[in-house]
């Protein structure tokens, strides 16, 4: 009976090939960072190769991320064999491709924006940067410029953005002070700051309230083994994250980007670090700029060299842009229906991605798969794609289907990430501090006014002292006439107590109007 995992070869077995699907069809550890694909369409066993694929790689000791998009990929976290409908197919399909069924359950951690169904997951606006926020989003090219200035403004400020009460405090303070922003980094007009404000109020009512926080998520925790060696399955519940598709792309593309940028090169492993699958990846693509593909291409080219594995599923090839396709050497390509002329012309295109088999045709072998089966090419020695052959996925050693709330509360009951994430953290970050600001300039202006009030009483009432002095002043002989020039030095007192106080006054309002302008910048 075949190995599932072979640790001698070094390779993790993926399902029976040939005509009598005897043949093992192995994937080589050492060339697994070199991506992958799992292609179909609804209902061909997609979600059966991403089970099997998770646990192969979980055995080998390598750490998965994966999203649940329909809830069924959660019973990882229990042992196969319970469902009677299934147990007599699976042990058919493991005799013809000659496996032992060894039914057991994974170390799972159960993930979820919401914190409902696993353990909060948060980032925050400063950790995904402004280019995945504006794509979050659907900002303009404009709108996407004043939210740069607002993050350029905040790290030379030290205003930390931590979540999207930050955010908005920024964009507010950015829109005050317009003027003399516009005049460093370039326009910033109030209909652009409003629009991002606009954008930022649909985001938080789809959750993003929930996404942006702390503590942020760290890669560390993602990437655990279990005391037996095996690798931790991360399972991100995204059945309502679906709901917002724009948000789950992007929260999984940052999760991507952050593998890229914290990881450390490691060269040509034996083995990956880390597997990430990105199911529904067409959402990644669907109207995404230039930039963005740019950027998930750069990704997908060089985080092989950080020892990261990322597979893309989707149900055709070309929902996945050429240049990205071109990066995923191991594939498993599920059935795919040719209805139209359109679906037709996607099935050949798909073949011809193929090292072709002289037994069969690779473009009838893709429409005639049937469930459970699919056509694979898989990377070989020196890293040479295989010849593509009809293969016989493993059936899955858990279980095939989704938990009973039970069973999701005693798995993360047992983690201990749900001390660490649960309760949520708000230190001083952009909004306090601005909002401090603007509290202290409004009260130094108001002490400021009420300083030149009473400047300006002072001065009446002197005045009014002076004029009562000189009218009860005793009636003297008259003198020669002075000099214009020559004052006395009550007149001289009071004018220069006149002057004084009037200068005072000025110079107060003017600090206090000032003051809270430049102390708010």
């Amino acid at each position: 009976m075949a190995k599932v995992l072979d640790d001698a070869a070094n390779t993790i077995f993926v399902g029976g090939g040939g005509a009598d699907y005897a043949t093992a069809q192995n994937m080589l550890l050492k060339y697994a960072n070199r991506h992958g694909l799992i292609a179909g369409a609804t209902g061909t066993g997609k979600t059966v190769t991403l089970q099997t694929l998770a646990e192969s790689l979980s055995l080998a000791g390598v750490p998965v991320f994966l999203s649940d998009v329909k809830g069924d990929l959660a019973g990882l976290s229990q042992p196969g064999g319970d469902n009677p409908k299934l147990a007599e197919p699976f042990q058919r399909r493991a005799g013809q491709i000659g496996v032992d069924l060894d039914y057991q359950a994974f170390p799972v951690t159960f993930w979820d924006v919401w914190g409902e169904k696993g353990h909060p997951v948060r980032t925050t606006p400063a950790e995904m940067g402004p280019l995945l926020l504006s794509r979050l989003l659907e900002l303009t090219d404009a709108q996407e410029g004043v939210m740069n200035i607002a993050f350029r403004v905040a790290d030379e400020e030290g205003l930390a953005l931590l979540d999207l009460k930050d955010l908005q405090s920024m964009l507010v303070w950015v829109g005050q002070n317009a003027g003399d922003l516009s005049l460093k980094y370039g326009n910033v007009s109030a209909a652009s700051v409003g629009a991002i404000q606009r954008a930022l109020l649909v985001l938080e009512n789809q959750g993003g309230k929930n996404l942006f926080g702390e503590p942020a998520l760290e890669l560390a925790d993602l990437m655990r083994t279990d005391g037996s060696g095996r690798g931790m399955i991360n399972i991100l519940a995204s059945d309502r994250l679906m709901q917002s598709p724009r948000l789950y792309a992007t929260f999984l593309l940052w999760l991507l980007s952050e593998l890229f940028e914290q990881l450390p090169e490691v060269g040509d492993p034996d083995r990956p670090r880390m597997a990430f699958f990105f199911d529904e990846a067409h959402l990644l693509f669907d109207d995404a700029p230039k930039a963005l593909v740019d950027k998930v291409e750069q990704v997908a080219r060089l985080i092989r060299s950080k020892g990261v594995s990322v597979w893309f599923i989707s149900q055709n090839p070309a929902d996945i842009p050429e240049d990205i396709l071109g990066q995923l050497g191991n594939r498993v390509q599920h059935a795919l229906r040719a209805f139209t002329a359109k679906d037709q012309k996607a099935l050949r295109m798909a073949a011809e991605n193929y090292r072709p088999n002289p037994e069969f045709d690779t473009a009838d072998a893709i429409q005639q798969v049937g469930t459970g089966e699919a056509v694979t090419s898989l990377l070989e020695n020196k890293g040479v794609p295989g010849v593509v052959q009809r293969t016989l996925i493993r059936p899955p050693y858990s279980r095939l289907g989704p938990v009973t709330d039970a069973e999701r509360g005693a798995v993360m009951t047992a983690s201990a990430m749900g001390a660490k994430y649960q309760q949520v953290l708000d230190r001083e970050s952009a909004m306090e501090i601005l909002t401090k600001r603007a509290e202290d300039a409004a009260r130094q202006t108001a002490q400021a006014e009420e300083k030149a009030k009473a400047d300006d009483a002072l001065f009446d009432l002197s005045r009014d002292e002076y004029k009562s002095a000189r009218r009860y002043e005793p009636r003297k002989e008259a003198k020669p006439k002075r000099s214009s020039r020559s004052d006395t030095i009550v007149e001289t007192f009071g004018k220069s107590l006149a002057r004084q106080l009037g200068t005072k006054s000025g110079q107060a309002l003017v600090r206090g109007v000032l003051g809270s302008l430049f102390r708010g910048r």
